[in-house]
């Protein structure tokens, strides 16, 4: 009894500095943050949120937010699905494309928008492109849209869902696929029956992280994005910094949190229906 007291305390001791931590530099800022929402006198009130969600503006940042945000979640499953897929099962020099998959998170989010400013620009490598193939008579306008922002969105997250899936893709057993051959279904069913399902754990981390990170990323749509084509976290700048209304401010950073909670909830939901023993 003497040692498993003992333990148990030693267990606290490692794991105390790490909750006050967390405690004192996120809990308590992030609900005085959401108290000063509901209480910007003295006295409860919906108030700022009622305020938020009447203001058409508001509502228009708000849907393109979500929009561009599962957009772009949408298009890194179908380019990372595969590329995961292919690394895991066929892919001879692993390491040096698992490291390649990496690459671009070693660099600054700015530098890469930058770089895409000058891909995407009037003078860029894309409409230059797009005018000598005799596809366009003048160059188009890519930047400072929806477009060079979903672009944005999904090279910068893209690397996040490859690694989440590959992570589940390499511990199913290739031996699955084989016995399902030898049992008579096609390579594709096999994929569909087997490879799909306990790869879905992996693909709602991936759908996470991209979605959480698209829906709270500034960099990438103040440098991609224009003034009519804000998202809610370019908003919260707006509020806080030029405005200087922090109450409103926060009331958007909390809406921010809600929808990225609940979204997470609809992912996880969805990956039970698809496999029960994914989650």
């Amino acid at each position: 009894m003497a040692t498993q007291g003992a333990r148990r305390w030693m267990w606290l001791l490692l794991v105390l500095p790490g909750i006050l931590f967390v405690t004192v530099f996120m809990l308590i800022p992030l609900f005085s943050v959401i108290l000063s929402t509901f209480f910007p006198d003295t006295s409860f009130s919906f108030g700022n949120y009622i305020t938020l969600f009447t203001s058409k503006y508001f509502q228009q940042v708000f849907g393109r937010s979500v929009r561009l945000s599962l957009l772009s979640t949408v298009l890194c499953a179908v380019f990372g699905f595969p590329t995961a897929y292919y690394i895991s099962r066929y892919s001879r020099q692993k390491g040096m494309m698992m490291a390649l998959a990496v690459f671009p998170m070693f660099t600054s989010p700015v530098i890469r928008s930058f770089s895409w400013m000058v891909i995407l620009g009037k003078k860029g490598i894309v409409n230059q492109f797009l005018v000598n193939a005799g596809l366009f008579a003048r160059p188009q306008s890519l930047l400072y849209n929806e477009f060079s922002m979903t672009v944005g969105f999904v090279q910068l997250f893209l690397p996040q869902m490859i690694l989440s899936l590959l992570g589940v893709m390499d511990s199913i057993p290739g031996d699955l696929t084989e016995a399902a051959g030898s049992l008579g279904a096609t390579k594709f069913g096999a994929f569909m029956r087997i490879v799909f399902p306990l790869s879905v754990s992996g693909l709602v981390t991936g759908a996470v992280l991209v979605f959480t990170g698209c829906m709270t990323a500034y960099t990438t749509p103040q440098l991609l994005g224009a003034t009519d084509t804000q998202v809610l976290s370019t908003m919260v700048y707006q509020y806080a910094m030029s405005l200087r209304d922090w109450t409103q401010a926060s009331a958007v950073a909390v809406v921010m949190i809600v929808v990225t909670m609940l979204i997470s909830g609809v992912f996880n939901r969805l990956s039970r229906r698809i496999n029960p023993m994914a989650s």
